[in-house]
């Protein structure tokens, strides 16, 4: 009995001890689990080169709208949508008969005013001669043939003026082509009345063999394109990736916008490319100067504004910063930064100002 107490009361202590030591190990490793390091890395400067994708429109590169300057109707159309044309060619003519009538009356006048005056000159010139003989003619007379043949001058100037305003107007009678071009629109049919107060052109003239594609650039990438720089496009209806260059820059972003237009020439000797059509515009963004590029991971935007956190004697301190362009992980900054700045890569709010970083 007493042996079997004794047994009893070693194997109690040996639990004890298990346990003891059970809890003991565990709080060893409890109080030896070390706090995991922040990872860091240096800042550097690199070239970060991107493409921007934008939208842009085709138009011709020249165009215009034909419209009638005096009240007529339409005798002749020589045209039609997608009629090809030459700088120069008749397209319409148009009718206006108190058009003729005022010609043919400026044209009476004209020869009237002719005649008077040159007989008005022939007299004075008689005159003239006549009073180099002393006594034969007096002063009086001649005066007067002078001041008759100025007048008459003056009338017959008046009425060429006159004979060339109607001979004008009779010019506009006659619709003709500015450029080559294609006619893209027409909006009459013979007969068709029209003036100086018609809402619609008669006929729309569109360049299409040369294009001008234009798109409006973000003013955070203005700086980033110049002129002459290449860049390539794509439309919907077509499977191939056309080029062009920069040629036109506005230097001003537009006030709504905020952007800056910028114009490309492109040679259409295909004509698979419409006015009108919408493109999709490949622009690469490439810097001159290398720029201080970090993890998107590195960067923290919060409430309190954007801003990175730089290790300096093992505690944090955050700089503000401000964003550039993005590349699928990597993001440009800018701010009170030098190179090889060591800053935390896996940033966040939750690292406060002079916190200890363990690296």
């Amino acid at each position: 009995m007493k042996n079997k107490i004794i047994k009893s009361t070693a194997l109690f202590f040996t639990a004890l001890f298990f346990l003891s030591s059970c809890n003991s190990k565990k709080e060893e490793t409890v109080v030896t689990e070390i706090e995991p390091k922040t990872e860091t890395f240096l800042l550097a400067k690199e070239k970060l080169t991107t493409e921007l994708r934008l939208p842009a429109e085709l138009s011709g590169f020249q165009q215009v709208d034909l419209y009638a300057k005096v009240s007529s109707f339409v005798k002749i159309l020589k045209v039609d949508i997608g009629t090809e044309v030459k700088k120069g060619q008749l397209l319409i003519v148009l009718e206006a008969p108190e058009i003729s009538s005022q010609l043919a009356a400026a044209e009476s006048r004209l020869k009237s005013m002719e005649a008077i005056y040159t007989t008005s000159k022939s007299t004075y010139n008689r005159l003239y001669e006549t009073s180099k003989v002393e006594g034969t003619i007096s002063k009086n007379d001649l005066e007067m043939a002078s001041g008759k043949k100025n007048s008459d001058y003056a009338q017959y100037q008046a009425a060429i003026a006159a004979h060339k305003e109607v001979s004008i107007m009779r010019g506009y009678l006659e619709i003709r082509a500015p450029f080559d071009g294609v006619v893209a629109a027409r909006n009459v049919n013979l007969g068709t009345l029209v003036g100086p107060g018609s809402s619609l052109p008669l006929l729309t003239i569109q360049q299409q063999d040369k294009l001008r594609l234009a798109v409006s650039i973000p003013e955070l990438y203005t700086g980033y394109l110049h002129q002459g720089d290449e860049m390539s496009f794509n439309v919907k209806s077509l499977p191939d990736t056309f080029k062009a260059t920069i040629q036109r820059m506005s230097g001003a972003l537009d006030l709504k916008l905020r952007s800056e237009r910028v114009e490309m020439d492109v040679h259409n000797t295909k004509g698979n490319l419409l006015p009108g059509m919408v493109a999709e515009v490949i622009l690469p963004l490439n810097a001159k100067d290398s720029t201080f590029v970090i993890p998107k991971s590195a960067l923290v935007n919060s409430a309190e504004g954007t801003f990175v956190i730089k290790v300096v004697n093992h505690k944090a301190t955050r700089i503000d910063v401000k964003k550039g362009r993005e590349i699928d992980d990597k993001i440009e900054i800018f701010g009170d930064l030098n190179s090889k700045d060591k800053l935390v890569k896996i940033a966040s709010e939750e690292i406060k100002e002079g916190d200890d970083i363990k690296e």
